[in-house]
């Protein structure tokens, strides 16, 4: 694939989850279309927004829990100056975040090399760079690493005797995590990918295993740039709507 034009590159974005870590307001709308920012868009919206920026203008919305609001709001895309696709989770036993991108690649909307999107986080990140990244390493799957992670409680230190000697709340740490973003060459889900893993299993717990142990290229992109996890209410709620500001149009 070349990267002289980024508008033939296409996004897969997983937006097909039950959101129980938002409940009750899922109880009403997907947890992909929760608004953010001083202009309230969804965080879908915001994803595309993002990312129609960086030249891509090729989309596949992996939905399932209440997909029709999502389809409702953006449609084929046009109204967004994008083409979107769906594919439906949870069809001829396709399930979970691994099951969703296989079930598209079979029904042909995603080929070749493309980009995976988890549809609650967001990340400014350079589409080009992590692109030229991934070929540059002839990777077959390239994951977007975040450093120095800020852990989310207080970290303790202890003696022999379990006396607390050390004691730092919420600490960032030495730690590389996914943010959820990357890259997958398509010719991982062959065959043997659902004779190995079935129809239902996750994309960062089976799937990314399964590569490193079978012997594919999989690297990371360190990425050291501010992201933002919309993935529970309690996240949500420290958002700071100001680093919104560089999502919105």
């Amino acid at each position: 694939m070349s990267l002289s034009d980024l508008s033939r590159v296409r996004a897969a974005v997983l937006a097909g989850g039950v959101g129980s870590r938002f409940h009750p307001y899922t109880e009403i709308i997907p947890k992909p279309m929760i608004p953010l920012g001083k202009s309230e868009k969804p965080v879908l919206e915001l994803i595309v927004t993002w990312l129609k920026r960086q030249g891509i203008k090729n989309y596949v919305f992996l939905v399932g829990y209440k997909w029709k609001y999502i389809y409702n709001y953006f449609e084929d895309g046009s109204r967004f100056g994008v083409k979107i696709e769906y594919s439906l989770d949870e069809e001829d036993g396709y399930k979970n975040t691994g099951g969703a991108l296989l079930k598209a690649h079979r029904r042909g909307l995603i080929t070749d090399t493309f980009i995976f999107w988890y549809g609650d986080i967001l990340a400014p990140i350079n589409v080009r760079d992590l692109l030229e990244y991934h070929f540059s390493k002839n990777a077959d799957v390239t994951i977007v690493l975040a450093e120095n992670y800020k852990v989310p409680v207080g970290v303790a230190k202890l003696s022999g005797d379990n006396r607390v000697v050390e004691f730092a709340e919420k600490p960032r740490i030495d730690l590389r995590v996914t943010i959820g973003v990357g890259v997958v060459n398509t010719k991982l889900f062959n065959k043997n990918i659902e004779e190995e893993l079935g129809k239902d299993f996750d994309f960062m717990g089976d799937f990314i295993p399964y590569c490193i142990r079978t012997g594919y290229s999989v690297y990371g992109y360190l990425y050291r740039g501010m992201w933002i996890d919309v993935g529970s209410l309690e996240k949500y709620k420290k958002i700071n709507m100001e680093e919104i500001a560089i999502f919105e149009d």
